[in-house]
């Protein structure tokens, strides 16, 4: 069940973003005549007045079609309601409304839940730190670590039921390049002694290749208004917000060691699966982050995505005349492509790391 809840909770990603176009579309008067819920072939379909609206057998996926995209349409080529007949900036408002409605929906979310479970109080520490490998080619993996797992001592030391934790152990791995530390890790139900060497970084501080944690739960109190609710999950907005652009941001400046945490639908459906699994309103904030992962993907200036659709509109507004469109389709065929090509890699190399994960594997056929 927490596996169909985290593919629902994506499947509603994907409306919210083809719902933010369709909305804007029709609000503008511009023609809309497909609204596909998912890719693939189709299992339900409704045609209304201007529009058929269909579900398909993957819902990871979906699309808003216009007429001036279908060799069927009846509508004159030269209809002022053709999205492509319309000025730049009605044109921009459709292209970009999918990113607006992700940023809108992942706010929306963080104030249910805040309403919902309440407002963070306190974080109450516990011994260690919660570590979890940033990929299987980390030297933190290979030497026996595991997602969940609790680093409790470093070098004898014990790290204390405190927000300092985390700063200690960073500091010790870092002040020990290409020398021997030794670990206490709680992993599952024993404790394990583990001796590792931190590699040399370019900045030359010892690296092992492990994401930190603090250690506890958070207590939590009921809001005390309405206001609150809305000014807290602003302020969690943000961070996410903030946060993810950095996380892209160290894709592109530091690509090799970054690239291993680039996750595919699976990997996303996986880790969905376990916070439901541990509470059910954690979906709420894989909702929010998802979703604000979506958008910001969305906007990049790429082929195939939104923000390539209006990295055109701004070459025909320097140029005064949009660029030819076989050279538009080529882009954007091409960028596709290699979207799908990457979309396929993704899907094929995590579904071959779960198969390993014998567990996870047989609950998705319970």
């Amino acid at each position: 069940m927490s596996v169909l809840a985290a593919i629902s909770v994506l499947a509603i990603l994907i409306l919210v973003h083809e719902a933010g176009h369709f909305i804007a579309a029709r609000s503008q008067g511009i023609y809309v005549n497909r609204f596909s819920l998912g890719f693939g072939p189709v299992i339900w379909k409704y045609q209304g007045s201007q529009t058929e609206y269909a579900l398909r057998a993957f819902p990871l996926g979906g699309f808003v079609g216009f007429p001036d995209d279908d060799p069927d349409s009846d509508v004159p080529p030269n209809d002022p309601n053709l999205l492509r007949n319309r000025p730049i900036l009605d044109r921009a408002i459709v292209i970009s409304a999918g990113v607006i409605a992700n940023l809108i929906f992942a706010y929306l979310v963080l104030t249910l839940q805040l309403g919902i479970v309440g407002i963070p109080k306190e974080f109450n520490y516990q011994a260690g730190v919660i570590v979890k490998p940033v990929n299987e080619q980390s030297l933190a993996y290979q030497a026996g670590i595991r997602e969940g797992d609790i680093i409790l001592a470093i070098n004898g030391q014990e790290l204390p039921a405190t927000e300092n934790s985390t700063t200690l152990l960073t500091k010790e791995i870092q002040n020990h390049p290409n020398q021997q530390i030794e670990l206490r890790v709680q992993h599952q139900d024993q404790q394990l002694s583990l001796k590792l060497a931190p590699n040399k970084g370019a900045d030359g501080k010892g690296l092992i290749g492990i994401e930190l944690g603090p250690n506890g739960t958070i207590a939590y109190r009921r809001p005390n208004s309405p206001v609150e609710i809305f000014s807290t999950a602003a302020n969690r907005f943000q961070q996410l917000f903030v946060g993810t652009l950095k996380g892209f941001g160290q894709l592109v400046t530091n690509f090799q060691q970054t690239i291993g945490q680039v996750s595919g639908p699976v990997n996303i459906v996986k880790i969905g699966a376990k916070l439901a699994d541990e509470n059910s309103t954690n979906l709420l904030s894989f909702a929010a982050i998802i979703s604000i992962n979506l958008a910001i993907i969305n906007i990049l200036p790429l082929p195939a995505l939104d923000g390539g659709q209006l990295a055109f509109l701004l070459i025909e507004g320097l140029l005064g005349k949009p660029l030819p469109t076989r050279i538009q389709e080529g882009v954007m065929q091409t960028g596709l492509v290699l979207l799908l090509g990457l979309g396929i890699f993704l899907i094929v190399k995590e579904t071959t790391q779960l198969t390993a994960q014998l567990d996870w594997v047989q609950r998705l056929f319970q």
